[in-house]
């Protein structure tokens, strides 16, 4: 019976699961009979087909097989036995065939040469291995021979033969000089198939004595040189008259002219060529041209396309290789040799042979006694292989006969086979070009079932990836395959599982709940086998955080990140990849845990960093790309082309982009000739633009150079361009800035912006000044003048107005007509003062004053305004002189009035009015006087309470620093405040205005009192100043007084009385203490109803007490609160000065005011302050705000 798996039918693998199949086809090739068990031989190991020797070393033949009982081993050379004990240098090694030839001791290689053939033979057949062709390898030297120099003209076309001599194997042939090193190629010059070094053409630098051929043997690892060729290439145009007379045309080589040519073949020669190649080599394809200007080869396949991925083209395209060439690769290819001249084409006929290859190879077949086999030998080639068989090493046909035997050409059927049957088939298919040669035997047995895989083997598997569990077995007959799972389970089955024919079981896709003992089990007719098998399912090792695409600048730090997550019975090994190799052994490279750290990076540290975590069981890899970034590379190779009179083509060659592509070029220009060392912007082209045209200026020594500019920035400059001199020309515009102003009343001065070394066009650079009255018909006055920027024309009319132009002109010429231009001729003073003065006083500080304006002949000048001289003359109330300031405000243009802010009330003013022009001012209008009305006045300046008394204090004050008119009296307000900082009612008493010092009686004793003082004149009251005191509570305590700022210190009691024995003290202290007790009471019983205190109201109770608002529900005032750390009362706020200027007191706007010269507003310069009017501080913000009371005090004050 034949051996085959009774089992169920396997599924079908899926494309995705190719790799699975490629496995499981290896472990079936694998399958082979026990080597403990009798079996014919099989040869495991031999010398190739072709075996080129090296003659220095001993011959060893390889022929090793195996076998039961171990085979015997014979060998046939040149067809015949081959007696290796009658050859003292050949031995055989021990259990094997394996040849020894000694020749290192004697003999030649070269007595060995010849066809080998080794037979592996025992009791069950004899196995044959392949004819194995001996020849040592061979490394012949050149032939002598005497090389002429070669001569030839430039642009000839030259080839240099090598002609290596014969080897085998065929050298490698390269091209070197002297020194060792090789000659550059390039479309130009090349090297050939066949060794010979094609020139398309010849240039003076081919000229040299040493072209050296060299061969190198790699069996032998010699290398053999040929005598170096000497060329010469000479321009016909340098041939003197000698050497013209003793050389003939024909003495060049080859005669041809240097000038241009189309191109015409080198190699192969004609229009149509042929080349035959095998199956599964390297088709090369070669077209050399020659040509001036050099040829560019293309390449084309007739009725077909070129395989994308097998076609390469190498040497300058000259060559077309496909490898792994087949039949289909047959046709014509065409060559194309073009330049600008003309093309030439040539086909070369391909025809693609293939010596036999198998489609389906005899594989060995075990059989048990009585089964029926095939064994099928199928090839194919071109041409078709013929296909025998031998037995043993024997030709089929002479062998003897088996009646389980039938031969149907290319296949051998057996049946009903017995242990006779036992023997080795060998099949020889052949054609001209080659042979396969493959042994196969049939082996009769009966054995029970066996299983090769070791017991109790353990698998980890990572989830949700297919489990291979191998069962490895033998048997003949063969075998039926079953699996089950855990102690008890029942046969697995295929709707699950997948049972494959070599005994392996394969779970698809594996789960956690997959873990488990698995049970292989073997039966046949003759017996059964079992294996049991452990599986273990494993978490994926995945990467949680993947490494990221990086842009940084070259010199910066990077950072790539990769997290793993993992079996925890697994320990992975992560490793980074650069560009799928190692990491660059370079300090600049650290790799710690999760993290991989590039620092001060370069351009070679771009490229792809790949994160590889391995653990036993699988691997995962993540990629992230590093762009190293930076501004632009220079460009270079700057050529300046087209080069006419006012324009010139620029073309340069952009530097490298360093990953970051370039937007823009700007281009730069420096002039030699007039700025040298400075370079001025041209233009700017696209990234993308290598050209640009440029504009140029006339006599100017251009040199330019360009700047790359990417995201990054700007690139350094290129190397400066050539130097290009422009043609001199006349100017092409004329000065700017031309203008005409005399600088005394009877002279015009005419000044320019003159034109620039650049702008000149040309030497010899001036200017011709023109001018003539604008109102007169004068003739143009002209007056060339030397490259300067003024021109003065004296005797002039003063103020009178004239025409200008400025026209350049240099040795070239003129420029193009100028423009006119207006000037005036020099201003003098004005002759006339303004008239009808007159002044209106607005109010105490503000006055409007007009007048006429002057006629404009008499301004001789450029009006620029008219302007006001006032000062304060004397007080109107004190008629004292004083020193007088001017103070000046100018009206610019051709204003009638304008208004005087800043004045002082109550005070006598003088002024006057002149028009001023370019040159100066005219005479002063007559002297105007007027006096402003009386304002309110200043706060007194100061406020003191001396001599307090239990119940009288005393007040002492200064006037007003500023009275601003007749002061009228003083007016005294004052109020007592209680202990909670409640005010009692407001008394009023006005004072004269002759005193400084008043007296108030029959007060309160050890009372708090706060007073409001302010003076008075007829426009109003004036701020006020406050203060508080305290009277004593006897005469012999002291009584705080609180200024504001300084202390006017205690007052002390005029006597002092030890009142601590006093009888009506200690009552006073029991009414006190009563007193508090009632006033805790009342004041709980009012928190308990509600009762506040409102900030706003004791904010409210320091307001001026005229305005002090009153409680609607108990008449009372508001209540007091101390608000700072240092005051017992807020401030309150003073009210406003009734000298502040109010937007209803004026319809003026502020056009209507002068613009100041040296401080025209007042003295000091301020304008605001002047015209606004100076605010007053609230009475409670100014110094008078007093000391805090004492507890002992602020207890009495209820008193």
């Amino acid at each position: 019976m034949q051996l085959k798996i009774m089992m169920p039918k396997k599924k079908h693998l899926s494309a995705g699961r190719a790799p699975l199949i490629l496995f499981l086809c290896q472990m079936i090739s694998a399958l082979e009979v026990p080597l403990d068990l009798v079996q014919p031989p099989t040869i495991t190991q031999q010398s190739p087909k072709d075996y080129i020797i090296d003659p220095r070393e001993n011959i060893v033949i390889q022929c090793e097989a195996k076998g039961k009982p171990p085979p015997s081993f014979s060998w046939t050379r040149n067809g015949t036995h081959f007696d290796i004990d009658k050859d003292p240098l050949v031995t055989m090694k021990s259990g094997s065939g394996t040849l020894t030839v000694n020749i290192m001791s004697e003999g030649k290689a070269e007595t060995y040469e010849g066809v080998y053939q080794c037979t592996a033979r025992n009791e069950r057949g004899a196995a044959i291995s392949n004819n194995i062709v001996i020849r040592p390898s061979r490394s012949p030297l050149w032939t002598k021979e005497k090389l002429e120099r070669i001569t030839l003209r430039n642009g000839q076309s030259l080839v240099l033969p090598c002609r290596p001599p014969v080897g085998l194997p065929p050298p490698i042939i390269f091209w070197m000089d002297n020194s060792f090193q090789r000659l550059p190629q390039s479309e130009r010059v090349s090297q050939g198939l066949n060794g010979d070094l094609y020139f398309s053409n010849v240039l003076p630098e081919d000229t040299r004595e040493d072209y050296i051929c060299y061969a190198r043997f790699n069996h032998t690892q010699t290398i053999q040189q040929k005598q170096p060729i000497s060329v010469k290439v000479i321009s016909v145009d340098e041939l003197n008259d000698t050497i013209a007379a003793n050389l003939s045309d024909t003495e060049f080589y080859g005669a041809k002219s240097h000038r241009e040519r189309p191109p015409t073949f080198l190699t192969p020669e004609g229009n149509a060529s042929r080349k035959e190649e095998l199956r599964g080599n390297v088709l090369s394809l070669e077209c050399i041209a020659e040509g001036l200007p050099t040829p560019i080869i293309y390449w084309i396949k007739e009725d077909g396309t070129l395989p994308i991925n097998r076609t390469f083209y190498r040497n300058f395209k000259k060559t077309l290789q496909i490898v792994q060439v087949t039949e289909a690769d047959s046709g014509n290819y065409q060559c194309i040799a073009k330049n600008a001249l003309g093309a030439i084409h040539h086909i070369i006929s391909v025809t693609v042979k293939a010596s036999p290859y198998w489609i389906i190879a005899p594989q060995n077949l075990v059989l048990s006694p009585g089964e029926d086999g095939t064994l099928i030998c199928r090839a194919n080639g071109n041409p078709k292989p013929r296909i025998s068989w031998l037995l043993n090493g024997v030709l089929i046909e002479i062998a003897p006969d088996d009646p389980s035997r039938k031969i149907d050409g290319d296949t051998i059927i057996f049946s009903n086979v017995q242990e006779r049957s036992s023997a080795v088939y060998q099949c020889n298919a052949s054609n001209e070009y080659g042979y396969l040669l493959a042994n196969a035997f049939v082996n009769v047995l009966a054995e029970p079932p066996r299983i090769f895989t070791s017991a109790d083997t353990l698998y980890q598997v990572i989830a949700n990836r297919p489990a291979l569990l191998d069962c490895a077995f033998f048997g003949s007959p063969l075998p039926t395959i079953e699996w089950f799972k855990g102690a008890k389970g029942s046969a697995l089955r295929e709707d699950i599982y997948v049972l494959h024919e070599n005994g392996t079981l394969e779970i698809p896709v594996a789960q956690k709940d997959s873990t488990g003992t698995y049970t292989c089990v073997a039966r046949n007719k003759l017996g059964m086998a079992k294996n049991d098998i452990h599986l273990e399912i494993k978490d994926p090792t995945r990467i949680i955080k993947q490494p990221e695409y990086a842009v940084v600048q070259r010199g910066s730090t990077v950072s790539f990140e990769c997290i793993v997550k993992h079996d925890h019975t697994l320990i992975p090994t992560v490793t980074w990849l650069k560009d799928h190799g190692e990491l660059p052994s370079d300090g600049r490279f650290t790799v710690d845990k999760d993290h991989l750290v590039v620092a001060d990076v370069s351009d070679d540290d771009g490229g792809t960093y790949t994160c590889v975590a391995n653990t036993t069981l699988d691997s995962v890899s993540a990629s992230a790309v590093l762009s190293v970034v930076d501004v632009p590379n220079p460009p270079f190779d700057l050529e300046l082309t087209d080069q006419l009179d006012r324009s010139v083509q620029l073309s340069w060659t952009p530097g490298d982009d360093n990953n970051s592509p370039i937007t823009k070029f700007i281009i730069e220009y420096e002039d030699a000739m007039h700025e040298p060392g400075l370079w001025h912007h041209q233009t700017e082209v696209p990234g993308a633009q290598t050209t640009a045209q440029l504009k140029l200026s006339p006599y100017v020594n251009y040199s330019f150079r360009v700047m790359a500019v990417n995201s990054l920035g700007r690139s350094l400059p290129s190397e400066a361009s050539e130097q290009y001199l422009t043609k001199a020309a006349e100017p092409d515009k004329n000065p700017t800035a031309v203008e005409g102003l005399g600088s005394e009343p009877d002279n015009l001065v005419i000044t320019w912006k003159p034109l620039n070394g650049f702008e000149s066009n040309g030497p010899g650079l001036q200017y011709k000044v023109s001018w003539r009255q604008k109102d007169g018909d004068d003739e143009w006055t002209s007056m060339v003048v030397a490259d300067v920027s003024k021109y003065i024309v004296s005797g002039t009319p003063t103020f009178v107005p004239y025409l200008i132009k400025v026209q350049a002109l240099n040795d070239a010429g003129f420029a193009p007509e100028p423009a006119v231009v207006l000037g005036h001729s020099g201003e003098d003073l004005p002759m006339v003062a303004p008239g009808n003065v007159h002044v209106n006083v607005v109010n105490s500080t503000l006055a409007e004053v007009h007048w006429d304006p002057v006629p404009l002949k008499s301004i001789r000048g450029h009006l620029q305004g008219y302007r006001i001289y006032y000062w304060k003359a004397q007080s109107s109330s004190t008629r004292n002189r004083r020193h007088i300031e001017k103070k000046i405000l100018t009206f610019q243009g051709s204003k009638t009035r304008g208004m005087l802010p800043g004045l002082e009330p109550f005070s006598h003013y003088a002024l006057n009015v002149r028009v001023v022009n370019g040159k100066g001012e005219g005479p002063a209008s007559p002297d105007r006087v007027f006096n402003t009305p009386e304002g309110v006045p200043s706060a007194p300046s100061s406020l003191k309470i001396v001599n307090p008394t239990l119940d009288s204090l005393t007040l002492e004050w200064e006037p007003p620093s500023h009275p601003n008119g007749i002061l009228t009296e003083y007016t005294l307000k004052y109020q007592p405040i209680n202990s909670t900082h409640e005010l009692g009612p407001l008394v009023d008493l006005k004072i004269p205005a002759n005193k400084t010092r008043w007296t108030l009686k029959n007060l309160n004793f050890s009372t708090r009192y706060k007073f409001y003082f302010y003076a008075q004149t007829v426009a109003g009251s004036g701020s006020q100043i406050t203060e508080e005191a305290i009277t004593t509570m006897d005469e012999g305590k002291t009584a705080g007084i609180l200024p504001p700022d300084v202390g006017a210190g205690k007052a002390m009691a005029s006597r002092q009385v030890d009142i601590a024995t006093q009888g009506w003290f200690i009552g006073l202290m029991c009414a006190v203490a009563l007193l508090i007790l009632i006033l805790l009471i009342v004041c709980f019983i009012r928190r308990n109803k509600g009762g506040k205190y409102p900030v706003k109201e004791k904010e409210d109770a320091h307001a001026d007490p005229e305005i002090q608002p009153m409680k609607e529900d108990d008449g009372t005032f508001g209540e007091y609160s101390d608000a700072e750390d240092h005051k017992p009362l807020k401030k309150g706020s003073r009210t406003p000065s009734d000298r502040t200027v109010k937007k209803e007191d004026s319809d003026d706007s502020l056009v209507d005011y002068g613009e100041g010269v040296n401080g025209q507003f007042n003295e000091d310069g301020s304008f605001i302050g002047q015209y606004s009017g100076k605010k007053e501080k609230e009475p409670a913000e100014g110094n008078e705000s007093s000391e805090a009371p004492s507890p002992v005090n602020a207890m009495n004050s209820f008193v």
